[in-house]
């Protein structure tokens, strides 16, 4: 079973679905909203907008109303963008993308609302949106060439498209730590070398002539990549397993033989994947912190939001490896 068929973001509208705990993600959005916004402000004082249809490609989507929000704030800023200059607000088809084991039904629930409100709030005087899903890795060819006039991906592409090769060394950890040896923190930095300039080449292809992609990632500040900020939830998860293995509730074996296939990548690194591929220019890169939950003060209900919005987003890999039946004691344990 290859990671595409299993990597997927909890779905339903459970305690424990990504639906219920995109709060982080929510917050990233009103983070990045300014720049997304100022992207496509620069795309129309190039004339970039068409009089047909403006494709809109939201890759690594997942299944909560964020997505949703995301399409309807692109489209709001070219109404609002069109108005201005008095010209006409094109048609829109935004495609939503996402593996195949996306909750793609729970988006398709809240299409009415969304299309709702798209009428509402602009009085009938932008034309239909046409939202579409395109299940499938971005590791590979999505759409037709020179198709697409904006790009959108937030919180994705730092997931690769395999776990890295070469990481036997890296017993009883699940991602880089502090005691990770050196070939493993090399083995991701590799894979993702490989994986994102493989992006950016398909991306390429399918984007038309003058359209722009706004890509968020969660990155790291510090060019050590076992720095805390990086490794810490993730050394708490491996300190979970342990305490499991002294249990016999699971095998150092099936431990040593898990690792997590993403990289956090630092932003000199973006810079110089861009900048030797090739296919895209850089025309802006910000940096900022995220602290999702700044205004509650209860420290142990900051850790069970933190665990659930972790178990939300990785419960699928855990389980496709050890088995439902340590879930609830793993992330009880954190």
């Amino acid at each position: 079973m290859t990671l595409e068929d299993i990597l997927h973001m909890n779905s339903g509208s459970g305690d424990s679905s990504y639906a219920n705990n995109s709060i982080f993600t929510n917050i990233v959005m009103q983070k990045t909203a300014p720049f997304l916004k100022r992207t496509i402000k620069g795309m129309a004082n190039q004339d970039i907008f068409f009089d047909h249809c403006f494709m809109v490609a939201d890759l690594g989507c997942s299944s909560g109303i964020n997505t949703l929000l995301v399409a309807h704030d692109i489209i709001n800023t070219v109404h609002e963008l069109c108005q201005e200059n008095k010209r006409k607000t094109p048609l829109f088809q935004v495609c939503l993308n996402d593996l195949f084991e996306n909750d793609f039904n729970n988006l398709f629930k809240l299409l009415p609302a969304f299309y709702k409100t798209h009428r509402k709030d602009k009085c009938e005087k932008i034309g239909p949106c046409f939202v579409s899903a395109v299940p499938g890795t971005f590791y590979g060819r999505l759409f037709p060439d020179k198709s697409l006039h904006l790009i959108h991906s937030s919180y994705s592409a730092h997931w690769l498209s395999q776990v890295p090769e070469g990481l036997e060394n890296n017993m009883l950890n699940m991602y880089i730590a502090k005691t990770s040896p050196l070939d493993v923190l090399q083995a991701y930095g590799k894979q993702f070398n490989t994986d994102f300039t493989k992006f950016l080449r398909l991306r390429y292809e399918e984007m038309a002539q003058g359209g722009r992609m706004v890509l968020t990632f969660h990155s790291r500040s510090s060019l050590d990549p076992t720095k805390d900020e990086c490794s810490t939830f993730w050394e708490l998860l491996t300190m979970s397993l342990l305490e499991m293995l002294k249990e016999g509730l699971v095998r150092e074996s099936d431990i040593n033989s898990f690792n997590l296939p993403f990289y956090f990548p630092h932003e000199d690194e973006l810079r110089n994947i861009i900048e030797a591929d090739g296919s895209f220019a850089l025309d802006d890169m910000d940096i900022f912190e995220v602290n999702w939950d700044q205004h509650d003060t209860d420290c142990s209900n900051r850790v069970k939001k933190t665990t659930k919005l972790i178990r939300a987003v990785t419960e699928p890999l855990f389980t496709s490896h050890f088995g439902n039946s340590i879930i609830d004691e793993l992330f009880k344990e954190v």
